[in-house]
């Protein structure tokens, strides 16, 4: 079962939530705790599905559609800078009555997991980080960005043709699989012409240029709860930047997960789950 759960996010935004799972046995009382989920730029929180439901078997799991992101409203105007993101977060977890939350992020979602759970730490018991970095990623970085948007092929004719495309021929991609090309596919709406983002890029582009050119190890080091960070041996942060990030980290904990790109959580579920689940075991415990 899907149950779609309207948030108000910060400025009065429409956002979109959802719960992937069935009521526990013994109703919402049975379960320990509150997870929220956040994707990463041109995610949604229909990505994580298979966590969630698996999550749901002890916690309350879940998955926001963050601000210009699937259902969620997308204002041509914004916010789409980090104050924003974090504020809906925040207004989440306090309204759904998640807290203290464990906070699950992928990519920009971890960045904005744990810049919450340093501002505030009484809504947050536990956070995993998944293959964000916390260096400043640069100018090269959203120039890449920008000509990698423009070279996308849209419309796409079908789905197929977006899961050939970001699967297999996508000339940015430096590990092209069929889990990115279902990941892309599942990001996409149909239109009279085609297949195009539910997203604007544009939008997309904005909002990655609000973290892309700092570093963010400061807020880091001020995340007080129990903190995984999970690194893909193919994805985007390297295990020297993982290690750092786990010292600098007061409660920090490393995990790998082998096999898997920067979807890592979508790439390999399995091995993901692997290592996620014993720490959510132990960091909840305490």
């Amino acid at each position: 079962m899907a149950r779609r759960i309207e948030v108000t996010g910060a400025g009065g935004l429409r956002l979109a939530a959802w719960e992937f799972a069935d009521p526990p046995k013994g109703g919402e009382g049975a379960r320990q705790s509150g997870v929220l989920l956040l994707h990463g730029l041109m995610g949604r929180a229909s990505h994580w599905a298979g966590a969630a439901r698996w999550l749901s078997e002890r916690h309350r799991a879940v998955a926001l559609d963050q601000r210009g992101h699937g259902h969620s409203a997308k204002p041509a105007s914004g916010p789409y800078d980090r104050e924003a993101f974090i504020a809906d977060a925040e207004a989440a977890i306090v309204q759904l009555g998640l807290a203290p939350a464990v906070l699950i992020g992928h990519s920009m979602g971890a960045l904005t997991a744990w810049q919450l759970a340093a501002r505030r730490p009484d809504l947050v018991r536990g956070l995993v980080i998944c293959d964000m970095r916390a260096s400043a990623l640069g100018v090269a970085s959203q120039r890449e960005y920008e000509d990698w948007f423009r070279s996308w092929p849209v419309p796409f004719a079908t789905l197929a043709d977006v899961r050939k495309w970001f699967g297999e021929d996508d000339p940015w991609a430096e590990h092209p699989s069929q889990a990115r090309g279902a990941f892309y596919a599942e990001v996409m709406t149909e239109g009279a012409d085609g297949w195009r983002p539910v997203f604007d890029p544009r939008q997309m582009l904005e909002t990655r240029a609000t973290w892309v050119y700092d570093a963010h190890w400061e807020e880091l080091a001020q995340v007080q709860c129990p903190t995984l960070v999970v690194r893909a041996l193919d994805g985007d942060l390297g295990r020297a930047e993982a290690q750092e990030m786990v010292r600098v980290l007061p409660r920090g904990q490393y995990a790998e997960v082998a096999d898997a790109g920067h979807l890592v959580h979508y790439d390999q579920p399995e091995a993901w789950r692997a290592v996620v689940q014993p720490f959510l075991d132990g960091a909840l415990a305490l």
